[in-house]
């Protein structure tokens, strides 16, 4: 198998380590408790966050995530939404940051992306596109890195689709200017991250955060702990 020359890394539980259903938690508890202040009872909010994110999850790449999600705000909401836009982007600035309390850190982290860059790999940070980009970089600098660490960074402005869907895959692969059976993927989760194996992209499944809700046999991939890849990519890459 030729060596890899591109290298995707997930976020979530991957670059930053964390318990993403805690994080989740206490992600809609800090935008439940902003918006309560403007007439949005928190139970119903955050229903319409997690609808919003299905529809994000099930886009088909007829128009971004960010138009997916506000979409179905609007049909919940009405117009409204629309003007208190300014209220929800001010949240990501303001509020957001609490939610670092939750994560963890990986001192490895940095140092595998720059080993990937070392390599001559182009770099791509594949997190799933849920979020918008003033979050995700946040959610980098917690984890010791730049957005400039990357070639790519995935939003929701931007991408039109979603892990698991193959077409994400094929999208950054595309942005980074290489074959899809040219590249690394290397995230946390059996079912988002290792469906970019279909494409014939090589994957690592990074076991300190694992997510295998289908109890999937990872006997084949590639799997370990993060301080396990770093010594993975060496002989890699």
């Amino acid at each position: 198998m030729s060596t890899p020359s591109a290298v995707l890394f997930d976020l979530d539980g991957t670059l930053l380590p964390m318990d993403q259903d805690e994080f989740a938690g206490r992600y809609f508890a800090l935008l439940a408790q902003k918006m309560a202040a403007y007439g949005y009872e928190p139970r119903q909010l955050t229903k319409a966050v997690w609808q919003g994110t299905a529809a994000m999850v099930g886009n088909d790449g007829t128009r971004t995530n960010e138009e997916a999600f506000w979409a179905v705000l609007r049909g919940i909401y009405g117009e409204r939404v629309s003007g208190d836009l300014p209220v929800f982007e001010r949240f990501y600035t303001e509020e957001f940051g609490q939610a670092q309390q939750c994560c963890g850190f990986q001192p490895l982290a940095a140092g595998a992306v720059r080993l990937a860059r070392r390599r001559g790999c182009r770099v791509a940070l594949a997190t799933n596109p849920v979020f918008p980009a003033v979050a995700t970089r946040a959610r980098i600098g917690w984890a010791g890195l730049t957005p400039e660490d990357f070639d790519c960074v995935t939003t929701y402005e931007t991408a039109r689709y979603c892990k698991p869907n193959p077409a994400y895959f094929r999208e950054v692969a595309g942005a980074l200017g290489v074959r899809p059976e040219d590249c690394l993927m290397i995230g946390n989760d059996a079912t988002e991250d290792l469906a970019a194996a279909g494409l014939g992209m090589r994957v690592f499944l990074v076991t300190d955060c694992l997510i295998n809700r289908e109890e999937k046999d990872l006997s084949a991939c590639p799997h370990g702990s993060f301080a396990e890849l770093r010594e993975w990519m060496e002989a890699t890459l």
